[in-house]
């Protein structure tokens, strides 16, 4: 796991692209603390730089950028190739040979022999750029999930890529996306294509960016997962190969020449991977979880249940209010991009580098494909209220409470208006009054936000697992688990987001997929392995008692802060009134505050 970035740029002297491109890997360096590299090609007006987290291969010659085949190839690259060993002996049985252990090698073999259809073998999370001097081409590659970011800029014949947005700001003049606070206000995050800058977009999930060198266009092409897969019918058991197909994954994702260990917050999901794992490497197994001061958010005795079931070693954290207090800086300045979450995140993993671990297992992506949330249970509800005349959803935006006030984005023609009544933040009537704009741009923005022609085909509770998928899934749990983890050097692996389990996941017929009760399809393959206690409780989630801690402190309830817009003043006093979630009031310090050095 590493932080990458590159400039190609024929306008340019190779010395001043050498310069951006190294203080774009300086300010990400937090991501790869053991290594870095660069590689030239001053003919092209080229670039590349790496900041190396050592995962496999931890020897020298795993040193990136990494060129091949008489230094043809050459690629910088973030992630884990999760099958690279079963490819490799695929490759090597054609003829190909490897000077060291790692997964790039394989990529750039995989690639020499496959071309782009390489792209589809990989099973892992990976984005990685690679230049092909034969062909005068360079490749943009983000894995099938979407994982791992990779942004990118093309502007006046020139290319731009990197790990973060924030290494934008050290490459050129990017002025800042007047729209960001109205999607973040919406949304709770910035989804999808875009970014807090202008020009500045990341690569879609599943998809490679083609530039070619010669006549400085470029397109952007979606691949597939290669996998071969038979319908599965009802007489069949989709338990059984959903648990045999998980089993597979965690062994993949424990796969690393340094210490790997799993987050246990003791709900189904992370329960059910620890497990796995423990399974997998017994005593070595090193697990760890956070708990508090405040009973109501501690879920120690079900983590101690599970632990009981283990033998590896397990360590216990407990997160203060002044924990909080102190590290709050820290906390804004890993956000790459503002997300109303992800400070649970940042502890976990500050916690898992003082252990001495490289990478941590996490349950991450369950939910969303095995129907975990509210949202699968109300998309009947959706469906009755958008029979409603337009008008009268509309009048719902006037009625005093929050949740019903969300009724209003149904009136849009546009889906997307579904998601942000399930999961939206503050309506469009309060963003305008927020940002001072009209209500009208706020309505535009949404009722023309892309969908992909596909969504128009699901119904029901795979339209509710696409939303919380592709939408909050990708734009706010795998953000911020990125950027949370890199800033302390570790890596997050997802079992659950393996393309060979989320394909078979995908194959299962709905009824069976999304059953009465949440994720039953998950208890049912594994209820010989969890402790009833687990699987037979209602739905927690892994939550901080943040609404105390802000409200007692001063890093967002200082008024002073808000001088500038006496509405967003207005929300912040109801949220001290106790009147006011800590997202809202923690979404609106960040608009308030957030700097940019464009």
């Amino acid at each position: 796991m590493c932080r990458i970035a590159g400039i190609i740029d024929k306008a340019k002297s190779i010395d001043q692209l050498k310069q951006e491109v190294k203080a774009m890997c300086d300010v990400m360096a937090h991501g790869g603390p053991d290594d870095e590299g660069y590689f030239e090609d001053k003919n092209q007006g080229l670039v590349f730089g790496h900041r190396r987290l050592s995962l496999i291969d931890l020897s020298p010659s795993g040193h990136q950028p990494m060129s091949y085949h008489n230094n043809k190839l050459t690629i910088t690259y973030n992630g884990e190739i999760y099958n690279f060993p079963d490819l490799k002996k695929e490759l090597s049985e054609n003829g190909f040979r490897f000077v060291s252990q790692s997964d790039t090698e394989v990529i750039l073999a995989a690639y020499q022999k496959w071309g782009i259809k390489a792209f589809e073998k990989f099973v892992g999370m990976f984005a990685f750029a690679i230049y092909d001097s034969e062909k005068q081409t360079t490749f943009l590659v983000r894995d099938q999930m979407g994982i791992k970011p990779l942004y990118y800029a093309i502007a006046n014949n020139r290319l731009v890529f990197a790990s973060e947005v924030k290494a934008f700001e050290l490459s050129g003049n990017y002025s800042e996306n007047k729209d960001w606070k109205t999607y973040f206000l919406a949304f709770g995050h910035v989804p999808e294509p875009y970014t807090t800058l202008n020009g500045v977009k990341i690569l879609p999930a599943g998809s490679f960016l083609s530039w070619d060198h010669n006549s400085r266009k470029f397109e952007i092409i979606p691949f597939h997962f290669e996998y071969s897969l038979k319908q599965i019918v009802q007489n069949q058991d989709p338990a059984g190969g959903l648990a045999k197909k998980l089993h597979s994954a965690v062994k993949r994702h424990l796969l690393a020449d340094a210490p790997v260990g799993v987050f246990l917050s003791g709900g189904i999901d992370s329960s059910i991977i620890t497990l796995l794992a423990d399974e997998a490497i017994g005593k070595n197994l090193q697990s760890l979880s956070i708990n508090f001061n405040e009973t109501a958010f501690s879920e120690e005795r079900f983590q101690q249940e599970v632990t009981a079931r283990t033998s590896g070693t397990h360590h216990q954290y407990i997160v203060k209010k002044e924990d909080f207090n102190e590290h709050f800086g820290e906390i804004l300045t890993a956000m790459d991009q503002p997300s109303n979450d992800g400070i649970n995140s940042w502890f976990v993993n500050k916690y898992a580098k003082e252990m001495g671990l490289k990478a941590v297992l996490s349950g991450i992506g369950a939910d969303e494909l095995f129907g975990g949330y509210p949202s699968f249970n109300r998309m009947g509800l959706i469906k009755s209220l958008k029979l409603l005349p337009r008008f009268l959803l509309k009048l719902c935006a006037f009625i005093p409470n929050e949740k019903i006030k969300r009724i209003y984005y149904l009136a849009y023609r546009n889906p997307i208006g579904e998601y942000l009544f399930l999961r939206g933040f503050f309506i469009p009537h309060d963003i305008a009054r927020i940002l001072g704009i009209a209500k009208t741009e706020v309505d535009a923005l949404m009722e023309n936000f892309p969908v992909p022609a596909i969504f128009k085909t699901l119904k029901g509770k795979e339209r509710a697992s696409w939303f919380e998928t592709h939408i909050f899934m990708r734009n706010q749990l795998l953000k911020d688990t990125d950027f949370m983890s890199m800033h302390h050097g570790i890596e997050v692996r997802l079992p659950f987001l393996d393309q060979g389990f989320v394909d078979f996941s995908d194959h299962i017929p709905t009824p069976q997929r999304f059953q009465e009760r949440p994720k039953g399809i998950l208890i049912e393959a594994f209820k010989n392995l969890l402790p009833k206690m687990i699987w037979d409780r209602p739905k927690m989630g892994f939550t901080f008692p943040l609404q105390q801690w802000f409200l007692t402190g001063n890093h967002i309830t200082d008024e002073k802060i808000y001088t500038g817009s006496p509405y967003t003043l207005k929300l912040i006093q109801k949220f001290k009134a106790g009147k006011m979630h800590w997202s809202k009031a923690f979404a609106l310090y960040q608009i308030t505050t957030r700097k940019f050095n464009a």
